[in-house]
């Protein structure tokens, strides 16, 4: 089953393709920093249809939202999170969602566990020979691996 993970952004996007505990491909999706809010959702509306149509996903595994000190934040990663689940709806792959909690205790086994644990470990279970660049790429994958994992017991 080819998964597709994607930690939701406005600005910057990550997503994870992996198979059989294989990352297939992994990076980000950006947008245009101060450029208008409508322009941003739909350069990210375009990125992640090309991503879903290439990499073609069986699943895609989504980092859910949490409450943000930063309001502000908060809502444009809620606005990045619908574009997510529309271009998912419309290339009818089924979504799945975790908490960052949840996918930092399904690879560490520590839900407050921290960036650089939760990077090793996506190496680790990848068999990668370095940890996952960017950052949101990593979020991505690990969402992925959290999706893999959650369905294979």
């Amino acid at each position: 089953m080819k998964i597709l993970g994607i930690d939701p952004g406005i600005g910057i996007c990550g997503f994870g393709l992996i198979e059989n505990d294989k990352a297939l491909d992994f990076g980000v999706v950006t947008t245009v920093i101060g450029a208008p809010l409508p322009s941003r959702l739909k350069e990210l509306y375009e990125g992640l249809t090309e991503v879903i149509e290439t990499t073609k996903p069986d699943v895609v595994s989504v980092e859910k939202l949490f409450f943000s000190k930063n309001i502000t934040t908060g809502i444009s990663v809620a606005e990045a999170r619908g574009i997510v689940l529309l271009v998912a709806e419309q290339h009818k792959v089924p979504v799945f969602e975790y908490t960052p909690n949840e996918i930092k205790k399904t690879l560490t086994g520590y839900g407050s566990a921290k960036k650089g644990q939760i990077q090793e470990m996506v190496k680790i279970h990848l068999g990668l020979e370095t940890r996952p660049k960017p950052d949101d790429a990593a979020d991505a994958l690990a969402a992925a691996i959290t999706h893999s994992l959650m369905h294979k017991f």
